[in-house]
């Protein structure tokens, strides 16, 4: 298969891209012996009128830059949710989830599974200390829905979050934390 020169120039990026980071089927990033010529002939001819156009460099069959792929992270109950959701923007005022990192309200970073009021370097309320809570599914839920009601006496003054479909954007974050 031959190719017109704007097709030729068109495609050699793109080959080149593919070898580069590896991507492509085995026939893109090393053309058999007789696509080679046709490439050749078309994707830079010797006496291109445009400026530039025989600088254009080839596809390489080694790249001598490969760049090391980041490893993807198993999809997990923990890792699923990483992007924090726009309901999560209220909780944000008061709670850090980075760890250790206190605000008004205690860090959110891994409290998932956890005790209420087991968060280092946070003056908890006597009333949390004292709920028993464990913050999962079925406590979180309620609690975000009516923290005051939950547990009365907390210092949280926050109102709740009263949309079923925000809470769980918001549990579903907290478990990645």
């Amino acid at each position: 298969m031959k190719l017109a020169p704007k097709s030729a120039a068109l495609v050699a990026p793109v080959l080149f891209a593919l070898a580069a980071c590896g991507g492509g089927s085995e026939e893109a990033a090393a053309p058999d012996a007789e696509a080679t010529p046709a490439m050749a002939e078309t994707a830079a001819p010797a006496d291109a009128a445009t400026p530039g156009a025989a600088e254009t460099p080839a596809p390489a069959a080694t790249p001598s830059e490969t760049p090391t792929p980041t490893p993807t992270p198993t999809a997990t109950p923990t890792t699923a949710a990483v992007t924090e959701p726009a309901a999560f923007a209220p909780c944000k005022a008061c709670h850090s989830v980075e760890p250790g990192e206190n605000g008004i309200g205690p860090t959110l970073a891994g409290i998932w599974n956890d005790k209420a009021a087991v968060v280092p370097g946070f003056e908890f309320s006597d009333a949390m200390k004292n709920s028993g809570l464990t913050w999962n599914q079925a406590t979180l839920d309620r609690y975000l829905t009516d923290p005051r009601g939950v547990v009365p006496g907390t210092k949280m003054a926050f109102g709740g979050v009263k949309d079923a479909a925000k809470r769980q954007e918001i549990i579903n974050y907290l478990k990645t934390l």
